[in-house]
């Protein structure tokens, strides 16, 4: 088994601080924000960033989709932040990290699994992170309008 991974950026014009609290609110902004591929989001645990648990539904095509339950911890650096979204379900993990950038935040999403083997996952190495980078994409350009705005 490989590990089959998709990466997508944004620039939000807004501080790092309010990027970051704005992407660890599951109570608010989260249900606000996934794109319509998610569905059934519920928040079972805390809220917001360390600590929270929080599952939903997703339909990544229209023959794959799973049932998502993640765990959340966040890493505060200086000058970056970080949170994972381990999902308890599977291999799948979800890592955003916020830094500062020219015009605001750099926001980088990164999520990944541990894909089949065989022919079978080399098809899932080859089309599955582009398919994800969409949802990804959508994802961020929500986050972005939902803070800026």
């Amino acid at each position: 088994m490989a590990r089959v991974t998709a990466t997508n950026t944004i620039v939000i014009e807004a501080p790092v601080e309010a990027v970051s609290t704005a992407i660890a609110d599951y109570a608010g902004v989260r249900p606000r924000i996934q794109p319509e591929q998610y569905s059934a989001y519920r928040l079972i645990e805390g809220g917001q960033g360390q600590g929270t648990v929080a599952a939903w539904h997703l339909q990544a095509t229209k023959k794959r989709s799973r049932d998502v339950k993640v765990s959340v911890t966040v890493d505060e650096a200086a000058g970056r932040w970080s949170m994972v979204e381990k999902d308890e379900n599977s291999s799948m993990s979800t890592t955003y990290t916020v830094r500062e950038s020219v015009g605001g935040s750099l926001v980088e999403m990164t999520t990944s699994w541990d894909g089949a083997g065989g022919v079978g996952g080399f098809f899932e190495r080859t089309f599955a992170p582009g398919g994800l980078k969409k949802i990804q994409h959508e994802l961020l350009a929500n986050l972005k309008a939902d803070v800026e705005g």
